[in-house]
Protein backbone atom coordinates (compact mmCIF):
# COMPACT_ATOMS: atom_id res chain seq x y z
CA UNK A 1 0.00 0.00 0.00
CA UNK A 2 0.74 3.30 -0.71
CA UNK A 3 0.77 5.93 2.18
CA UNK A 4 -0.44 9.36 1.21
CA UNK A 5 -0.50 11.80 4.38
CA UNK A 6 -3.33 14.34 3.62
CA UNK A 7 -3.12 18.04 4.93
CA UNK A 8 -5.91 19.92 5.19
CA UNK A 9 -5.34 23.99 5.40
CA UNK A 10 -8.77 25.22 4.96
CA UNK A 11 -9.60 28.06 1.69
CA UNK A 12 -12.94 27.90 -0.22
CA UNK A 13 -11.95 23.39 -0.79
CA UNK A 14 -13.24 23.74 2.79
CA UNK A 15 -16.06 26.45 3.00
CA UNK A 16 -19.33 26.65 2.57
CA UNK A 17 -21.94 29.53 0.13
CA UNK A 18 -25.15 31.09 2.40
CA UNK A 19 -27.90 29.95 0.03
CA UNK A 20 -29.27 33.78 0.85
CA UNK A 21 -26.47 35.88 0.46
CA UNK A 22 -24.05 34.19 -1.67
CA UNK A 23 -21.29 34.62 0.65
CA UNK A 24 -18.94 32.47 1.12
CA UNK A 25 -17.28 31.53 4.66
CA UNK A 26 -15.15 28.91 6.72
CA UNK A 27 -17.33 25.97 7.46
CA UNK A 28 -17.47 24.60 10.98
CA UNK A 29 -15.94 20.93 9.45
CA UNK A 30 -14.18 20.74 6.67
CA UNK A 31 -16.94 19.08 4.50
CA UNK A 32 -14.15 16.88 2.85
CA UNK A 33 -13.65 15.16 6.08
CA UNK A 34 -16.83 12.92 5.56
CA UNK A 35 -16.50 13.29 1.81
CA UNK A 36 -17.09 9.65 0.44
CA UNK A 37 -14.38 9.38 -2.53
CA UNK A 38 -12.86 6.41 -4.60
CA UNK A 39 -9.90 5.66 -4.09
CA UNK A 40 -7.04 4.00 -6.04
CA UNK A 41 -6.71 0.25 -4.61
CA UNK A 42 -2.91 0.44 -3.83
CA UNK A 43 -4.03 3.97 -1.86
CA UNK A 44 -4.21 4.43 2.18
CA UNK A 45 -4.97 8.20 3.59
CA UNK A 46 -3.99 9.94 6.39
CA UNK A 47 -5.70 12.40 7.32
CA UNK A 48 -4.84 15.71 9.38
CA UNK A 49 -6.63 19.01 9.70
CA UNK A 50 -3.73 21.26 9.79
CA UNK A 51 -5.36 24.28 10.18
CA UNK A 52 -8.57 25.51 8.59
CA UNK A 53 -7.85 29.21 7.35
CA UNK A 54 -8.77 31.18 4.25
CA UNK A 55 -5.71 31.75 2.45
CA UNK A 56 -4.72 35.16 2.50
CA UNK A 57 -4.26 34.00 6.29
CA UNK A 58 -1.55 32.04 5.46
CA UNK A 59 1.62 33.67 6.12
CA UNK A 60 5.21 31.73 5.90
CA UNK A 61 5.24 30.71 9.55
CA UNK A 62 2.22 28.42 8.46
CA UNK A 63 3.79 27.35 5.46
CA UNK A 64 7.45 26.97 7.98
CA UNK A 65 4.79 24.24 9.81
CA UNK A 66 3.75 22.72 7.10
CA UNK A 67 7.11 22.03 6.01
CA UNK A 68 8.25 20.71 9.25
CA UNK A 69 5.55 18.30 9.27
CA UNK A 70 6.22 16.88 5.52
CA UNK A 71 9.44 16.49 6.65
CA UNK A 72 8.49 14.56 9.83
CA UNK A 73 5.99 12.37 7.40
CA UNK A 74 9.31 11.50 5.25
CA UNK A 75 11.66 10.54 7.54
CA UNK A 76 8.03 7.86 9.23
CA UNK A 77 8.00 6.47 5.64
CA UNK A 78 5.26 8.08 3.85
CA UNK A 79 5.12 8.04 -0.12
CA UNK A 80 3.53 11.05 -0.69
CA UNK A 81 1.83 14.35 0.19
CA UNK A 82 -1.43 16.09 -0.37
CA UNK A 83 -2.26 19.21 0.70
CA UNK A 84 -5.72 21.07 0.30
CA UNK A 85 -5.35 25.41 0.33
CA UNK A 86 -6.97 28.21 -0.39
CA UNK A 87 -6.27 29.09 -4.45
CA UNK A 88 -5.32 32.85 -3.57
CA UNK A 89 -1.98 32.19 -1.71
CA UNK A 90 -1.58 28.31 -3.25
CA UNK A 91 1.42 29.47 -5.34
CA UNK A 92 3.47 30.72 -2.71
CA UNK A 93 3.04 27.63 -0.25
CA UNK A 94 3.52 25.34 -2.88
CA UNK A 95 6.93 27.48 -4.07
CA UNK A 96 8.23 27.91 -0.79
CA UNK A 97 7.46 23.58 -0.04
CA UNK A 98 9.09 23.44 -3.53
CA UNK A 99 12.56 25.17 -2.50
CA UNK A 100 12.32 24.02 1.17
CA UNK A 101 12.03 20.30 0.33
CA UNK A 102 12.09 19.80 -3.04
CA UNK A 103 11.56 16.68 -4.69
CA UNK A 104 12.05 14.12 -1.50
CA UNK A 105 8.57 12.72 -2.35
CA UNK A 106 5.88 13.57 -4.39
CA UNK A 107 3.79 16.51 -2.95
CA UNK A 108 0.52 17.85 -4.41
CA UNK A 109 -1.33 20.64 -3.62
CA UNK A 110 -5.15 21.40 -4.73
CA UNK A 111 -8.21 23.66 -4.14
CA UNK A 112 -11.17 24.89 -5.35
CA UNK A 113 -12.63 28.06 -6.80
CA UNK A 114 -16.50 26.95 -5.91
CA UNK A 115 -17.02 25.98 -2.38
CA UNK A 116 -18.23 23.10 -1.86
CA UNK A 117 -22.24 23.38 -1.64
CA UNK A 118 -22.12 25.84 -4.86
CA UNK A 119 -23.34 24.17 -8.22
CA UNK A 120 -20.72 22.69 -10.56
CA UNK A 121 -18.20 22.83 -6.96
CA UNK A 122 -14.34 21.45 -7.90
CA UNK A 123 -13.26 20.55 -4.60
CA UNK A 124 -13.81 17.46 -4.48
CA UNK A 125 -12.81 15.94 -7.94
CA UNK A 126 -9.26 18.24 -7.60
CA UNK A 127 -8.90 16.27 -4.30
CA UNK A 128 -9.10 12.96 -5.72
CA UNK A 129 -7.00 14.14 -8.73
CA UNK A 130 -4.34 14.95 -6.93
CA UNK A 131 -4.20 11.88 -4.41
CA UNK A 132 -4.47 10.37 -8.10
CA UNK A 133 -1.41 12.30 -9.41
CA UNK A 134 0.38 11.66 -5.56
CA UNK A 135 -0.04 7.93 -6.08
CA UNK A 136 1.47 7.85 -9.52
CA UNK A 137 5.24 6.50 -9.47
CA UNK A 138 5.53 8.96 -12.46
CA UNK A 139 5.26 11.89 -9.89
CA UNK A 140 8.86 11.26 -7.84
CA UNK A 141 11.36 13.53 -9.05
CA UNK A 142 8.99 15.89 -9.79
CA UNK A 143 9.06 19.02 -7.16
CA UNK A 144 6.03 19.99 -5.82
CA UNK A 145 3.15 19.97 -8.19
CA UNK A 146 0.04 21.93 -8.05
CA UNK A 147 -2.68 20.14 -9.90
CA UNK A 148 -6.04 21.99 -10.53
CA UNK A 149 -8.87 20.99 -13.35
CA UNK A 150 -7.59 18.20 -14.99
CA UNK A 151 -3.83 19.62 -15.24
CA UNK A 152 -0.99 19.33 -13.51
CA UNK A 153 1.86 22.39 -12.91
CA UNK A 154 5.23 22.56 -11.55
CA UNK A 155 4.82 24.80 -8.28
CA UNK A 156 8.19 27.28 -9.70
CA UNK A 157 6.30 28.35 -12.72
CA UNK A 158 2.12 28.17 -11.91
CA UNK A 159 -0.31 31.30 -11.32
CA UNK A 160 -3.26 31.93 -10.33
CA UNK A 161 -4.65 34.09 -13.55
CA UNK A 162 -8.50 34.43 -13.07
CA UNK A 163 -10.60 35.13 -9.76
CA UNK A 164 -13.01 32.87 -10.43
CA UNK A 165 -12.80 30.54 -13.02
CA UNK A 166 -11.92 27.09 -12.49
CA UNK A 167 -9.43 26.60 -14.90
CA UNK A 168 -7.57 29.97 -13.24
CA UNK A 169 -4.09 28.06 -12.60
CA UNK A 170 -1.94 28.31 -15.49
CA UNK A 171 1.58 28.01 -16.24
CA UNK A 172 2.81 30.72 -18.50
CA UNK A 173 5.12 29.96 -21.90
CA UNK A 174 5.50 26.67 -20.90
CA UNK A 175 1.98 24.85 -19.92
CA UNK A 176 1.00 22.33 -17.81
CA UNK A 177 4.04 19.51 -17.05
CA UNK A 178 1.18 16.90 -17.10
CA UNK A 179 -2.45 16.22 -17.36
CA UNK A 180 -5.14 14.26 -15.09
CA UNK A 181 -6.75 11.54 -17.58
CA UNK A 182 -9.91 9.49 -16.83
CA UNK A 183 -7.85 6.19 -16.38
CA UNK A 184 -4.30 7.59 -16.22
CA UNK A 185 -2.10 10.43 -15.24
CA UNK A 186 0.26 11.33 -18.14
CA UNK A 187 3.43 13.67 -17.49
CA UNK A 188 4.30 15.72 -20.44
CA UNK A 189 7.58 17.04 -19.64
CA UNK A 190 10.10 16.76 -17.04
CA UNK A 191 10.13 19.04 -14.25
CA UNK A 192 13.05 21.74 -14.29
CA UNK A 193 15.21 20.53 -10.94
CA UNK A 194 15.22 23.69 -8.50
CA UNK A 195 17.69 24.50 -5.70
CA UNK A 196 16.84 23.40 -2.20
CA UNK A 197 17.49 25.47 1.13
CA UNK A 198 16.15 24.08 4.10
CA UNK A 199 15.29 26.55 7.22
CA UNK A 200 14.44 26.75 10.58
CA UNK A 201 12.94 30.32 10.48
CA UNK A 202 10.97 33.00 8.34
CA UNK A 203 12.36 36.03 9.89
CA UNK A 204 12.39 39.21 7.76
CA UNK A 205 10.68 42.47 6.21
CA UNK A 206 10.67 42.13 2.48
CA UNK A 207 7.86 44.09 0.66
CA UNK A 208 7.04 44.21 -3.00
CA UNK A 209 6.81 47.17 -4.83
CA UNK A 210 5.38 47.69 -8.21
CA UNK A 211 6.64 50.09 -10.66
CA UNK A 212 4.48 52.45 -13.16
CA UNK A 213 4.83 55.27 -15.60
CA UNK A 214 5.81 58.05 -13.77
CA UNK A 215 7.12 56.26 -10.66
CA UNK A 216 9.52 59.19 -9.05
CA UNK A 217 11.23 57.74 -6.39
CA UNK A 218 9.46 59.00 -3.33
CA UNK A 219 8.03 55.36 -2.20
CA UNK A 220 11.87 53.99 -2.39
CA UNK A 221 13.01 57.14 -0.83
CA UNK A 222 11.01 56.48 2.10
CA UNK A 223 11.44 52.62 1.98
CA UNK A 224 15.08 53.66 2.33
CA UNK A 225 14.45 54.84 5.41
CA UNK A 226 12.59 51.67 7.17
CA UNK A 227 14.71 48.57 8.51
CA UNK A 228 14.23 46.46 5.45
CA UNK A 229 15.54 42.74 5.05
CA UNK A 230 15.01 42.91 1.39
CA UNK A 231 13.28 44.62 -1.65
CA UNK A 232 11.06 42.87 -5.00
CA UNK A 233 10.31 45.18 -7.13
CA UNK A 234 8.32 44.14 -10.55
CA UNK A 235 10.12 46.22 -12.92
CA UNK A 236 8.84 47.57 -16.23
CA UNK A 237 9.46 44.97 -19.45
CA UNK A 238 12.33 43.09 -19.56
CA UNK A 239 13.42 45.13 -15.96
CA UNK A 240 13.46 48.80 -16.04
CA UNK A 241 12.96 51.63 -13.72
CA UNK A 242 12.38 55.53 -14.05
CA UNK A 243 15.69 56.81 -13.55
CA UNK A 244 14.30 58.88 -10.87
CA UNK A 245 14.61 55.82 -8.48
CA UNK A 246 18.21 55.14 -9.33
CA UNK A 247 19.27 57.11 -6.19
CA UNK A 248 17.54 55.77 -3.31
CA UNK A 249 18.14 52.81 -4.60
CA UNK A 250 21.46 53.27 -4.37
CA UNK A 251 21.39 54.46 -0.89
CA UNK A 252 19.41 50.92 0.06
CA UNK A 253 22.42 49.09 -1.94
CA UNK A 254 24.87 51.56 0.14
CA UNK A 255 23.37 49.86 3.47
CA UNK A 256 23.64 46.25 2.24
CA UNK A 257 19.57 45.96 1.72
CA UNK A 258 19.67 42.94 -1.25
CA UNK A 259 17.11 44.09 -4.36
CA UNK A 260 15.78 41.54 -6.38
CA UNK A 261 14.61 42.72 -9.66
CA UNK A 262 11.59 40.82 -11.47
CA UNK A 263 9.16 41.71 -14.46
CA UNK A 264 5.68 43.00 -14.25
CA UNK A 265 4.86 41.53 -17.37
CA UNK A 266 3.12 37.84 -17.45
CA UNK A 267 5.40 36.34 -20.19
CA UNK A 268 9.00 36.36 -20.30
CA UNK A 269 11.65 37.02 -18.11
CA UNK A 270 13.63 39.66 -16.25
CA UNK A 271 17.26 40.48 -18.43
CA UNK A 272 19.22 43.44 -18.34
CA UNK A 273 18.82 44.70 -21.85
CA UNK A 274 18.78 48.35 -22.04
CA UNK A 275 21.47 51.05 -21.55
CA UNK A 276 20.14 53.87 -20.18
CA UNK A 277 19.56 55.80 -17.20
CA UNK A 278 17.34 53.45 -15.28
CA UNK A 279 17.99 50.87 -17.98
CA UNK A 280 19.02 46.56 -16.75
CA UNK A 281 22.14 47.12 -17.52
CA UNK A 282 22.39 50.38 -15.56
CA UNK A 283 20.65 48.38 -12.91
CA UNK A 284 22.33 45.52 -12.39
CA UNK A 285 26.08 47.38 -12.92
CA UNK A 286 24.48 49.15 -8.81
CA UNK A 287 24.28 45.32 -7.78
CA UNK A 288 20.75 44.55 -8.60
CA UNK A 289 19.75 40.77 -8.56
CA UNK A 290 17.80 39.43 -11.26
CA UNK A 291 15.28 37.11 -10.93
CA UNK A 292 14.56 35.89 -14.46
CA UNK A 293 12.06 33.16 -14.79
CA UNK A 294 9.29 33.55 -12.03
CA UNK A 295 6.79 36.46 -10.11
CA UNK A 296 7.43 38.69 -7.84
CA UNK A 297 5.77 36.66 -5.01
CA UNK A 298 7.85 33.67 -5.34
CA UNK A 299 10.85 36.12 -5.74
CA UNK A 300 10.11 37.15 -1.94
CA UNK A 301 9.37 34.09 -0.46
CA UNK A 302 13.02 32.90 -2.49
CA UNK A 303 14.84 35.97 -0.67
CA UNK A 304 13.27 35.32 2.73
CA UNK A 305 14.54 31.38 2.48
CA UNK A 306 17.87 32.80 1.11
CA UNK A 307 17.96 35.34 3.97
CA UNK A 308 17.31 32.34 6.67
CA UNK A 309 19.46 30.52 5.23
CA UNK A 310 22.09 33.33 5.94
CA UNK A 311 23.57 33.34 2.18
CA UNK A 312 26.76 35.30 1.28
CA UNK A 313 26.35 38.18 -1.23
CA UNK A 314 27.36 36.14 -4.09
CA UNK A 315 25.89 32.92 -2.98
CA UNK A 316 22.51 35.00 -2.68
CA UNK A 317 22.87 36.28 -6.09
CA UNK A 318 23.31 33.01 -7.52
CA UNK A 319 20.57 31.34 -5.59
CA UNK A 320 17.99 34.29 -6.78
CA UNK A 321 19.06 33.94 -10.57
CA UNK A 322 18.66 30.19 -10.69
Amino acid sequence: MKQILVLHTGGTIAMKEDQKTGSISPDVENPLLNASIDLPENVDLIVEDIFNLPSPHITPSHMLKMKQRIQKAYQDGIDSVVITHGTDTLEETAYFLDITIGDWLPIVLTGAMRSSNELGSDGLYNFVSAIRVAASPDAKDQGVLVVMNDEIHAARYVTKTHTTNVATFRTPSMGPVGMVNKNNISFLQKNVKTQHADIHSVNGLIPILKAYAGMNGELLEGLAHTQLDGLVIEALGAGNLPPENIAPLQEMLANQIPIVLVSRCFNGIAEPVYDYSGGGIELQKMGVIFCPNINSQKARLKLLIANNRQLTKDELADFMQH
